[in-house]
């Protein structure tokens, strides 16, 4: 389990910037986590990936990441089915994958990387892994240092009477590069932008980074499209598709949708709620009209179908720069 200690390249998707990802037709997909209804940067992030899918002529999916069911009960996703089938959204699974139903199959991918040495059980507690000289990526966030990769038998088994280890993926010294259809050449280390990362919890619930890399290649993505907060995590990402033996899909990200006070929009704001937008919107045109008008691709923001920007949807002209939403936005639909 000792860290390798070469540096190495992997270089993929060299596509122009701003160019729709190669692969074509593509197969896109939105992936919500049902904690809480829709909102309208949830909408925004839908609304993109159904064009950059559609309007290539490929495939739209649909998941719900509802890996912790204690936080997603299933009546969010329903709201979420129901939210996207009235802005026309529609999706080409016949069967929507709920992840909480899926533990069997990320099983198989823990035991693969079990079977290569790339994991181990992990002791450290919140408190130790937020230290002062804790090591931290270029946006904040804690790298783990490694405290417990190279803990003895015995000591594994002393810490395991104590309490349950969550486990984490030994992420080798390697730089990983890939262009975004958005935002360009991208690179990252992930020893030291990620550091190992955990990919099951010490409840035994598998993390994000796992569960996403399993779904997205065994339904055959080819294109995401999401948040450009997730930018960095197409790296990790891009190293579990590799190790497990699948080709990367390509990805496009997307600026944020923020408030006059630069903090990102989330499922809290009830302004956002699509429940709340729905009350002061009964049909669907004007929101999506709002929402295409965001994403550069109407002068104006005007009531359309998604079906209508399929003829002339660009992601060129998606902005560049995170887009500030004024506080009484609504009013506009």
């Amino acid at each position: 389990m000792n860290r390798q200690n070469e540096n190495k390249m992997i270089t993929i998707n060299e596509n122009k910037k701003s160019d729709l990802p190669s692969v074509q037709p593509p197969t896109g997909r939105f992936a919500p986590s049902p904690s809480g209804r829709m909102h309208l940067g949830n909408v925004y992030s839908a609304l993109a990936a159904w064009l950059c899918a559609k309007s290539a002529g490929g495939k739209f999916l649909l998941r719900m990441e509802d890996l912790d069911p204690m936080r997603c009960p299933r009546k969010f996703a329903d709201l979420i089915l129901s939210d996207l089938e009235w802005l026309g959204l529609t999706w080409d699974n016949a069967e929507i994958p709920y992840q909480s139903e899926r533990t069997a199959v990320y099983e198989n991918f823990y035991q693969q990387l079990a079977e290569k040495n790339l994991i181990y059980p992990c002791f450290c507690s919140r408190a130790q892994l937020h230290v002062a000289d804790a090591p931290h990526a270029s946006d904040g966030r804690v790298v783990y240092a490694g405290t417990c990769r190279h803990l003895t038998p015995e000591e594994i088994k002393q810490k395991r009477s104590r309490r349950s280890p969550a486990t984490r993926l030994i992420l080798p010294d390697t730089t990983i590069c890939f262009t975004d259809g958005h935002y360009g050449s991208q690179t990252f280390n992930l020893a030291r932008d990620w550091g190992d990362i955990i990919i099951r919890r010490s409840d035994g619930v598998f993390a994000y980074q796992l569960a996403v890399t399993a779904d997205d290649a065994l339904m055959g993505v080819t294109q995401v499209v999401r948040g450009c907060d997730l930018l960095s995590s197409s790296a990790p990402q891009i190293f579990l598709f590799r190790t497990f033996g699948y080709e990367p899909p390509c990805y496009l990200h997307l600026p944020l949708l923020i408030t006059g006070e630069g903090a990102r929009l989330a499922k809290r704001d009830k302004a956002a709620d699509l429940g709340f937008l729905r009350q002061q919107c009964p049909d669907p045109e004007p929101l999506i009209g709002y929402i295409a008008w965001l994403l550069g691709q109407l002068p104006k923001p005007e009531p359309v179908t998604a079906d209508d920007l399929l003829s002339f949807f660009d992601a060129k002209k998606i902005p560049g720069h995170d887009i500030v939403i004024p506080g009484n936005y609504w009013e506009k639909l």
